[in-house]
């Protein structure tokens, strides 16, 4: 790619993103628009309502930012959690990281790639030329010059081992602070048992008081079955709309509106009093509701939710054996109530695993069907072979704008399209591996987004064309280095413009909000209050951390390929640390609470990026003929893997578990717990399974309401 290709990118880019920025900070001062660009602060009623119009709702202004700046960790804490703190915490360490790359990059690295005389480079006619003349194949095969990039992979590698060690140690004391400050939740005291054998004689509930009262006479508490109540739940779903129905029913002045057909098309049908209708319809779905909670005696889940005294006696029975088969009896944590997702307790060990080999089938052939647009991608960032698959487009690709176009906007904005399909994939088949938790679900699907972005946008890209196909290749170790030594310093062109156009754009569209502001706009014209469901949206951590981390491991690798990459990079942080803070701040309310588990994951990333960069150093090194500095970069790998290994001995036991140290001082200072034991036999009953009566209210926000509000 020539450097008039990326100007001309970095240029569109820049437009959509000043165009983005100005249309955000006029559309968030309109009042219809509170609920797209402020919902969580329409929800708790902290919004100020702007009744009169004047001339500042229509021009632009930037008080956002500073708002958005100025709230110190404590108070980010306070409204987003410890989750929330954790995602701005991975924007942070990626800015220091790149921040010393960039310094160590551009003032040392790229002067001397830039200055070889390996590609030859006409200064006549310098936009023309490719951004090769910026990276490491412009540098002189053996070189002493080469030795620079040597020290400078030594140096960062240090300086990001430091800090991946300086933030493990802060976050894992933010997550035993924030276990000290928190109030006694149910998860802390209740595990979930599935796999409980079936007896002839005794129910399961039975048999699970019997089997508790027996092995852990002072420990136990109490339990919750867990119940089959997907009928029910359906009755309650469709008892809503119905409910939201009838209230915009009545409320509206417009008498024709309350008569109408109903029925299959409502074409033959006679007009009927809608209001009357819905009631019976609305009575009927209650008291079918109703009758199916009271039949559910007999229809338990092998699944229950046991409650102990305290959080020590919760924590003893969870990471112990308890019956003689492994399949039975098996014990995990808790999740939050508010955290439970009840349609997979039914699952069997077997098929859990069974389920799990069926989607880890589903991820590979996902990641193959992926190449289609990666070949795609590819394709169009090489005039000549798109010439040969399009003959009749020889005339168009002439055009110095349209092929500056193609080659440089074009490829990033499509990959970025067909990624757009991924992450609600990976949801789903993360949702059918028999998780019982939301939370759960987001960190598999994370890690699930993050190695297939890895796979797919990276590998997939840097080794296009013949390596692509050279799949033996990988079986043969000693050829690994050579081959990412080959294939990629001469994508870097590509991913600076993959940057700018899905690292920029999208981190500024996220700020504008696109689809839930047309949905807004529709709905407020097809649709009425009463019809909609209010909901505030959490931050998608599933699709958000693997692209932070994704942008991480191109910056990490191509930091002494091509270190041009690295100004973009920063940037892009730049971007995501004012716009993400917003967003925590104003739109986005946490689901779930992890405590900071997150960030093993992050770690991980990390340690994997620099041990890519050390194999792709060990083949540039080969081949540019310093075979002294590649055999010196060797244990540079084995010294970043022994680091990882003393980490997870030192960390990650904090973020898999609380220590008994910890436990037993919480357990003491809560010594008066027997009204909180008394919430805990009820506090993981199934919504389907509460009183129900749906209000018919007029206000356009009915819901339904449990015995003791009504």
């Amino acid at each position: 790619m020539i450097l008039s290709a990326l100007l001309t990118s970095v240029g569109i880019n820049l437009g959509l993103c000043f165009l983005f920025f100005t249309l955000y900070s006029v559309l968030r001062k309109q009042p219809g628009n509170a609920d797209v660009y402020a919902p969580r602060l329409v929800a708790e009623g902290k919004l100020e309502p702007r009744i009169n119009f004047n001339l500042e709702r229509l021009l632009p202004s930037a008080g956002w930012v500073s708002s958005s700046w100025h709230p110190t960790e404590e108070e980010l804490l306070s409204r987003a959690g410890l989750d929330g703190v954790v995602f701005m915490r991975i924007i942070i360490f990626s800015l220091k990281v790149f921040s010393f790359a960039g310094v160590v990059g551009l003032c040392a690295l790229l002067p001397i790639n830039y200055m070889g005389n390996q590609i030859v480079i006409d200064f006549s006619d310098f936009t023309n030329k490719s951004l090769e003349s910026f990276s490491i194949s412009n540098v002189n095969d053996g070189s002493k010059k080469l030795w620079v990039h040597f020290g400078a992979i030594y140096a960062f590698t240090a300086f990001v081992c430091y800090l991946l060690y300086l933030e493990y140690h802060y976050i894992s004391l933010k997550r035993l602070a924030y276990y000290y400050s928190s109030e006694p939740k149910p998860d802390q005291f209740t595990v979930l048992v599935r796999g409980i054998p079936k007896s002839y004689a005794e129910s399961l509930s039975a048999n699970v008081e019997k089997f508790f009262s027996e092995y852990y006479p002072s420990l136990y508490l109490s339990h919750y079955m867990v119940y089959h109540t997907t009928k029910i739940q359906k009755l309650i779903s469709e008892a809503d709309k119905v409910s939201r129905r009838l209230a915009y029913l009545k409320s509206t002045q417009k008498t024709s509106q309350r008569y109408g057909r109903v029925g299959f098309l409502g074409i033959f049908r006679p007009k009927i009093d809608l209001v009357e209708y819905y009631e019976k319809k609305l009575e009927e779905l209650e008291d079918n509701a109703r009758t199916q909670q009271s039949l559910l005696s007999g229809k338990e889940v092998p699944a229950a939710f046991v409650s102990f005294k305290s959080r020590l006696g919760a924590a003893v029975a969870l990471h112990v054996q308890q019956g003689e088969n492994p399949t039975e009896w098996l014990t995990e944590r808790a999740p939050e109530p508010e955290d439970v997702y009840w349609p997979f307790f039914s699952a069997s060990f077997i098929s859990r695993w069974i389920g799990n080999v069926m989607v880890i089938f589903a991820c590979v052939i996902l990641t193959i069907l992926f190449f289609i647009p990666v070949i795609i991608v590819q394709g169009l960032t090489n005039l000549d072979q798109l010439e040969t698959w399009f003959p009749f487009l020889k005339g168009i690709l002439k055009i110095a704008f349209i092929s500056q176009v193609i080659t440089g906007y074009l490829p990033s904005l499509i990959l970025k399209m067909f990624l757009y399909l991924v992450p609600p994939v990976m949801i789903m088949l993360s949702s059918i591996q028999g998780y019982v938790a939301n939370s759960q679900i987001e960190k598999s699907a994370c890690n699930k987004m993050l190695w297939f972005t890895i796979w797919n946008i990276f590998f997939a890209n840097a080794l296009s064309g013949t390596v692509l196909y050279r799949v033996n290749i990988f079986l043969e170790p000693k050829e690994i280095p050579n081959t990412l030594a080959v294939a990629v310093p001469g994508q870097a062109t590509f991913f600076i413009t993959y940057v700018v156009t899905n690292g920029w754009t999208s981190t500024v569209s996220e700020l504008l909000r696109l689809m839930p502001l047309v949905s807004n706009f529709m709905g407020r014209i097809f649709f009425t209050k009463a019809d909609e469901k209010f909901e505030v949206p959490s931050l998608p951590y599933s699709s958000e951390v693997p692209s932070i981390l994704l942008f991480g491991l191109l910056g990490i690798t191509y930091f002494f390929l091509s270190p041009l990459i690295l100004p973009f990079l920063l940037v892009y942080y730049c971007l995501a640390y004012i716009i993400y803070r917003h967003q925590l701040l104003n739109v986005y309310s946490p689901k779930f609470e992890t405590g900071g588990t997150f960030w093993p994951i992050v770690h991980n990333s990390m340690v994997f990026s620099l041990i890519l960069m050390h194999m792709i150093a060990v083949g540039i090194f080969g081949l540019k003929k310093l075979p002294l500095a590649s055999s010196l970069t060797i244990p540079l790998p084995i010294i970043t893997l022994l680091f990882n290994s003393y980490c997870r001995k030192r960390f990650l036991p904090v973020f898999k578990g609380y220590p008994a140290e910890c436990m037993i001082k919480k357990d003491r200072s809560n010594e008066s717990m027997s009204d909180f034991h008394e919430r805990l036999a009820t506090a993981y009953q199934d919504p389907a399974l509460k009183p129900i009566h749906f209000s018919r209210r007029t206000d356009g926000h009915n819901a339904p309401l449990l015995a003791s509000e009504t």
